[in-house]
């Protein structure tokens, strides 16, 4: 008997504060053949996060027509908010999660690419291991410039003879004309070995620039983990700042890792941590290392946890 394959999404779109249009987009992920596992909206950011799990195709199913209802609803000439972005449907990032290789998902990601590019004519990038070139795996070099910066850029560039190389480098890798949709902007299809996990360590402090100071300190690009991207910034809402982070794989820099820096860094500053936030679902392997680092067990196996030998079953 074949195993069925399931796929992992964990797509963004940029609306995080108007609740018809979020619970509008949502709804197409809901009434899809996968499982709805959480949406996290996000208010200062601006922006939702999704995830959901199914079998290949469900899944490719369920990110083209959540992405033509994110292109239709979000207007990105009128959108703010403090996370990058570069379009209404922002990105469509596949992991694969059982008994399937990341070479499937980065095949699947490209045709999920290519079918809503046919099919609603956004513009399209493909990142991570789906790119057509080194520097485009990154999220932050395809929307280095934002949705503003870029859609600038290439009408700037475009036609000038002097400049197509770097034209080539940023154009998108599917589009109409060779820019990005003035409504729209565009959209990052990609396919990761692992997903990403969201997580905010929260600060005793209203010193929003310590938070920056121990974020830089943190991310990869500045000299910290190469699989950590964090910010340093002030949630109106919530008493204290907090320094948000993307860790990108968590086999590599585990989240007590990067817990516990950040608590010693703020040490420095007589800064307490007051408590920390997961941002939509984990990986029950990261849980379980946590778990295994701070009782500091001997011999400990995954196995070892009865829920795990269920997935088998």
């Amino acid at each position: 008997m074949e195993k069925k394959q399931y796929v992992l999404a964990v797509p963004n779109f940029s609306n995080g504060k108007d609740k018809d249009v979020i619970e509008a987009i949502v709804d197409v992920v809901r009434n899809s053949n996968v499982k709805l596992v959480s949406y996290e909206p996000e208010a200062d950011f601006n922006r939702t996060v999704v995830t959901f799990i199914g079998e290949p195709e469900d899944v490719k199913d369920a990110l083209v027509n959540m992405a033509k209802k994110s292109i239709e609803l979000i207007d990105m000439r009128e959108h703010k908010g403090t996370h990058p972005r570069i379009g209404a449907q922002d990105t469509l990032p596949i992991f694969p999660l059982k008994n399937i290789t990341i070479e499937e998902c980065v095949k699947l990601s490209k045709e999920i690419g290519e079918r809503l590019h046919k099919e609603s004519k956004v513009p399209i990038y493909f990142a991570g291991e789906s790119a057509s070139t080194e520097e485009r795996k990154a999220f932050a070099y395809i929307r280095k410039g934002q949705y503003e910066g870029v859609r600038d850029l290439l009408k700037e560039i475009k036609d000038d003879s002097s400049r197509q190389e770097e034209y080539n480098n940023r154009k998108p890798d599917l589009s109409v004309d060779g820019l990005l949709s003035e409504k729209a902007g565009a959209t990052l299809s990609s396919a990761e070995v692992n997903g990403l996990t969201a997580y905010n360590i929260f600060l005793g402090t209203e010193n929003v620039e310590i938070a920056k100071k121990i974020a830089k300190a943190l991310r990869g690009p500045s000299g910290g983990f190469s699989t950590v991207r964090a910010v340093g910034i002030k949630f109106p809402e919530k008493e204290g700042v907090v320094v948000s982070m993307n860790l990108l794989d968590c086999y590599q820099t585990p989240i007590h890792r990067a817990f516990e820096f950040v608590k010693r860094e703020a040490e420095r500053y007589g800064v307490i941590v007051t408590g920390s936030q997961l941002v939509g679902p984990i990986k029950l392997d990261y849980v379980l290392d946590t778990f295994n680092y701070y009782l500091q067990l001997e011999d400990f196996r995954n196995e070892q946890v009865l829920e795990t030998h269920l997935m088998d079953m």
